[in-house]
């Protein structure tokens, strides 16, 4: 959006002068051109508006409107206007073009590109509708000429979109297939660790009495008794941790809405409090980098394991990048608004994430990290939880500075934490 409002606000004027100077034309109109140039504005700041809450969906609707405006219907009057010549019926051409390039939706871009023509053409007899034909091609062959590069770019790219959703659809297929075999392994690992947790007690009592009564057994350090019980207690919270995982993996492969039957009221306190006890950190390095810069705490509709799992989420992609980044600091809090909505705060001061990258992040399947180091289902899964929540969660970012989570959620009723 911003690339192509930045070549609207220097195209207009740029080509006005060289079509009433340079190539002189019938018809110019610096008010229409003036018009464009200020419906492109707000495209600047696409990035600052889509922070906001909602704004995503009024943008999209804006931008389809800055695409009718400003290239079906834009060109096509224009061309209308100045008698069907040969530098506007090939202007029109290459604006369809580029349409068809910018939309990439077969069905959207037919729409948008008749819409356009047939609200020219409506403008264009409101104001007179007389012309005498300055160009070579009269209007029925031109008009065909235009519908067959439209509907042969638009077939091309509904081709390329089948294509796409059928890849989709085979990864997504894989690694549900995947997690489902996972499932049953993994569920052994977890009874059987329950299982030494439950006996090793025992067996490690058995030892004891052995070599109070001098029996031959072979001697353990103390030390060697305590690294057992941690490995123990660390197979349980990484198999609890993948097994969130092929959760995610599932919802994010079959498509399913989250099941919100059991919803609740829940402290947002206590689940930031749940997910740094129970996030498995590698160190306590790792640990001291996490800051609760405290606020207000609040309840909202939903559940807390599904929180939990948001918060798992999100410090690990922080984690990842402040190691990459030689340590940082990761600070969580939380903040009301005068509307009311309430909001949880997870800014890192990793390296950032690149504007381009930015818009993306939250798309299935789509990584940010290296290859093989990233499955690009976390963040989904993230929005996904928070949108079932009745809340939004946007993302800031400066390169080289932070990256900050915002996730905001309605107010409940008999909030008794305010």
């Amino acid at each position: 959006m911003t690339t192509f409002a930045i070549v609207e606000i220097i195209g207009q004027p740029l080509y006005y002068y060289i079509w009433q100077n340079v190539y002189p034309q019938p018809f110019e109109s610096v008010w229409l051109r003036s018009i464009c140039v200020l419906f492109s504005i707000p495209m600047l700041f696409e990035r600052q508006l889509s922070r906001h809450r909602n704004m995503e969906q009024w943008l999209a609707i804006y931008w389809l409107f800055i695409l009718l405006f400003q290239l079906p219907f834009f060109f096509v009057l224009m061309t209308l206007l100045n008698h069907l010549s040969s530098v506007w019926a090939l202007s029109t051409m290459a604006a369809l073009m580029l349409l068809v390039i910018l939309v990439f939706d077969w069905l959207m871009t037919l729409i948008l590109s008749i819409s356009g023509a047939l609200l020219a053409w409506a403008v264009f007899v409101a104001l007179g509708g007389g012309f005498e034909v300055q160009g070579d091609i009269p209007l029925p062959v031109l008009v065909s000429i235009y519908l067959f590069g439209l509907v042969a770019g638009s077939a091309f790219n509904y081709k390329s979109e089948l294509v796409a959703q059928e890849k989709l659809a085979a990864i997504t297929d894989a690694v549900g297939t995947m997690a489902h075999e996972l499932r049953t392994p993994l569920l052994g690992i977890r009874s059987g660790a329950r299982g030494l947790n439950t006996y090793l007690p025992i067996l490690i009592e058995g030892y004891e009495l052995a070599r109070q009564h001098s029996l031959p057994v072979r001697p353990i350090r103390q030390a060697h008794f305590q690294q057992i019980q941690s490995v123990l207690n660390r197979i349980h919270t990484e198999s609890e941790y993948t097994s969130a995982v092929l959760d995610m993996l599932l919802v994010n492969s079959s498509r399913a809405a989250i099941d919100r039957s059991t919803f609740e009221s829940v402290s947002i306190a206590d689940c930031v409090t749940t997910a740094l006890d129970r996030y498995p950190f590698h160190s306590a390095r790792e640990r001291d980098w996490i800051e609760r810069a405290g606020g207000p705490d609040f309840l909202f509709h939903g559940s807390k394991l599904l929180m939990v799992h948001v918060l798992f989420n999100l410090l690990k992609n922080a984690l990842y990048h402040l190691a990459s980044n030689n340590g940082g600091r990761i600070v969580i809090w939380t903040s009301r608004s005068a509307s009311g909505i309430h909001q949880l705060h997870f800014q890192d001061t990793g390296p950032g994430i690149r504007p381009e990258a930015l818009p993306r992040i939250f798309e299935r399947f789509y990584s940010g990290m290296p290859r093989g180091q990233g499955t690009g289902i976390g963040l989904a899964f993230v929005r996904l939880v928070i949108d079932s929540f009745g809340g939004y969660i946007r993302c800031d970012s400066v390169l080289g500075e932070y990256t900050e989570f915002i996730m905001s959620f309605p107010e409940i009723a008999d909030d008794g934490y305010d």
